[in-house]
């Protein structure tokens, strides 16, 4: 067996990522160069594999074609989205896509901290945490008894510098590496069958934003404005921002949806390629999906 079909075989999704995101690197180039789109036979050469076994790595990942996806990867993809599969919040809260609605194709019950446990910084608390295959590279996922309270990935940063940031966010907790424990509810998470539970970890005004940001449906965009106005508080789109930026949940809470109003991406705290890929990955899957 060739040297990259084996690691296809053996790696799953978190292999397909870094396939997946080494293509971004390229396509990417060609576009600063103005060579356009890539042709999937160029592709699939500088990735060290046959045109059609690339072929079918992408589009088992992506759900769409090398061609259909680089489309959604476009650095303007992000100002489309907004053109076109823009959220507005208040409309979504009174359709009942909330914290209490139906996410990722799965239902997602949350409950939150209380300020006074929340300012305890995670005193009393017994944190279980596994590191997991996903599409977008190694996540490390953490939970109470309640469920999920940090996921974060690992791809751009490394194990070591994600593990830190998580726990750091509540430094009285204790820490058990425990995959056992909180694998069903990462497989939920990922579609994979399932419900996924979250505890919310956090200040009140910071639980405000994560509430609102569940409210956005999967292939679709908001900006921190809109989450603002959301929420009660039209000016305090920077507040917003730093709140976004500080999701302990992320995927399940999709920080990732939420866009500058013009239409850049904005930050991520887990790498701008991890955002561009979900995004991505999203409005491919939003278009298998309508095409059945």
């Amino acid at each position: 067996m060739p040297e990259t079909e084996k690691a296809e075989s053996e790696g799953g999704d978190g292999y397909h990522y870094h396939v997946i995101r080494r293509a971004i690197d390229l396509i990417d180039a060609a576009r600063a160069e103005g060579r356009g789109a890539l042709a999937l036979d160029v592709l699939a050469r500088e990735m060290g594999m046959s045109p059609a076994h690339f072929q079918r790595v992408f589009s088992r990942w992506a759900g769409v074609s090398p061609k259909r996806y680089q489309q959604y990867l476009a650095l303007d993809h992000a100002r489309r989205l907004l053109r076109e599969r823009f959220t507005t919040l208040e409309a979504a809260h009174l359709a009942g896509l909330s914290g209490q609605g139906r996410l990722h194709d799965l239902f997602l019950r949350w409950e939150a901290m209380s300020p006074g446990e929340y300012a305890r910084r995670g005193e009393g608390l017994e944190i279980r945490y596994g590191w997991f295959e996903s599409p977008f590279g190694e996540v490390l996922a953490m939970g109470t008894a309640k469920g999920l309270c940090g996921m974060a990935f690992a791809a751009e940063l490394g194990r070591d510098a994600a593990f830190g940031d998580m726990a750091a966010r509540w430094p009285k907790a204790g820490f058990r590496e425990d995959e056992a424990r909180i694998r069903p509810w990462v497989e939920a998470a990922f579609g994979q069958g399932g419900a996924a539970r979250l505890h919310l970890i956090g200040a009140p005004f910071q639980i405000k934003v994560w509430e609102a940001l569940l409210a956005i449906p999967s292939g679709h965009v908001t900006t921190y404005g809109e989450i603002a106005r959301a929420i009660g508080n039209p000016r305090a789109v920077r507040a917003v921002g730093t709140a976004v930026g500080r999701n302990p949940v992320s995927w399940l809470i999709p920080c990732h949806r939420a866009l500058r109003k013009s239409g850049t991406l904005g930050g991520y705290h887990w790498g701008l390629p991890v955002k561009r890929s979900m995004l991505a990955w999203e409005a491919a899957r939003a278009e298998a999906d309508a095409s059945i």
